[in-house]
């Protein structure tokens, strides 16, 4: 090998790129950050919604939140890019009682870690919040008046800034790039990587490939257990719905709407299946069965109706818990992973990569307590919680 890096970081989203900075920023130096296509944010960041929350049903996620929102408070001064958080809130609407009993059992998780100003909301309360809902159909809600939302390729842009100015390398268009890991004192242990360019000695390696995260495992010899998984987005005409609508949710379903642009942006979990899982070729036939649960939580869009050539399609990076897995790969020394936010990744990128940069130079995390995220959870049996509502 002759070429040498203290530090390679496997993807350039805005993942890698937060990590690649926050190394830096800690004073490593020779951080080099390989992308496989020929820019950076070609993959899921470029496609993001832009989402940001702290109501979730975890108290690692809230904290994440929360640590998150301080740094994105921070980032222009810090980076000299407005991130483009702007608190217009998230409004979680329950139909039934027992939906409602489980936003305020989150509620209790959200305040102990930190997240006061979270309330339940009722029926009356939530046309007031998001007009175009019917609001008969619900009877309360929970929002968060410091939810909102963030512009992804803006963050993205601050933290490709900041690492080349504190001398990162970026290396664009060097196809797939594959782990070089060896047996050394009786362990396995990362020596490098390997482009279609050549190989590259590295001390660490960070897989922050995003959907293409279990891939780059494969080449080291380990299992990372991230799956892509295909979301598609639905977006209206241009219509008069305010930009300061809340991200609005019905929990029983999913379905759910931000306005960007001037236009409705509808969302749904739920996806045509594609026979390649990396696909993200929009598929018309979900529009079928999103429209009617759209009209009917929001009859006053009915009239926007749907830009077919608008529409898109991504890829979330999903874990089995759909909670991040962040630190060391079991087996691999020098390899780590931040990986498998689940459609989170964005809106935490901030505070993963801070929290990784501090693994990587200082051992472990200090800034938060991030064991739930630890990447052996799942050998051993302690996944995280998960709700299905939040």
């Amino acid at each position: 090998m002759t070429r040498t890096a203290e530090v390679v970081v496997i993807g350039a989203g805005v993942m890698g790129a937060s990590v690649a900075y926050h190394l830096a920023a800690r004073g490593c130096r020779d951080v080099l950050v390989l992308e496989r296509g020929d820019r950076a944010g070609l993959g899921s960041t470029g496609r993001a919604m832009g989402g940001f929350r702290g109501q979730f049903a975890t108290d690692v996620c809230v904290r994440l939140s929360l640590l998150a929102r301080e740094k994105l408070l921070r980032f222009r001064d810090e980076l000299g890019v407005d991130p483009g958080y702007r608190p217009v809130g998230y409004l979680f609407m329950a139909r039934t009682a027992a939906q409602l009993d489980t936003l305020r059992a989150a509620h209790a998780v959200q305040r102990r870690a930190g997240l006061h100003e979270v309330r339940e909301v009722g029926s009356d309360e939530i046309p007031r919040l998001s007009t175009a809902v019917r609001a008969d159909r619900y009877v309360g809600g929970s929002f968060c008046p410091t939810d909102g939302y963030i512009v992804p390729l803006d963050i993205l842009r601050g933290y490709l800034g900041g690492a080349q100015r504190l001398g990162v390398t970026f290396e664009y268009g060097v196809g797939d790039v594959a782990c070089l890991a060896e047996d050394a004192d009786g362990a396995r242990r990362v020596r490098g990587v390997r482009t279609g360019r050549g190989e590259i000695a590295a001390r660490h390696v960070v897989n922050a490939a995003g959907p293409w995260a279990a891939a780059v495992g494969r080449t080291a010899g380990i299992d990372v257990p991230v799956v892509p998984t295909r979301r598609q987005v639905a977006i209206t005409a241009p219509c008069a719905l305010s930009a300061d609508t809340p991200m609005t949710i019905d929990v029983d379903d999913g379905v759910h709407y931000r306005v960007r642009d001037g236009r409705v942006v509808w969302m749904w979990p739920v996806d045509t299946p594609a026979d390649d899982p990396f696909d993200t070729t929009f598929d018309p036939r979900w529009l079928d069965a999103l429209l009617p649960r759209a009209y009917a939580m929001a009859p006053a869009l009915r009239d926007a109706g749907i830009d077919p050539d608008a529409c898109l399609c991504g890829l979330y990076e999903m874990s089995p818990d759909k909670h991040a897995i962040l630190g060391p790969a079991p087996g691999v020394r020098g390899l780590y992973l931040i990986n498998g936010s689940s459609g989170h990744g964005v809106m935490h990128s901030t505070a993963l990569g801070q929290l990784l940069a501090e693994i990587i130079v200082d051992g472990r995390a200090h800034s938060l307590d991030v064991h739930a995220l630890r990447p052996s959870r799942f050998a051993e049996g302690e996944p995280n919680l998960e709700t299905g509502v939040l």
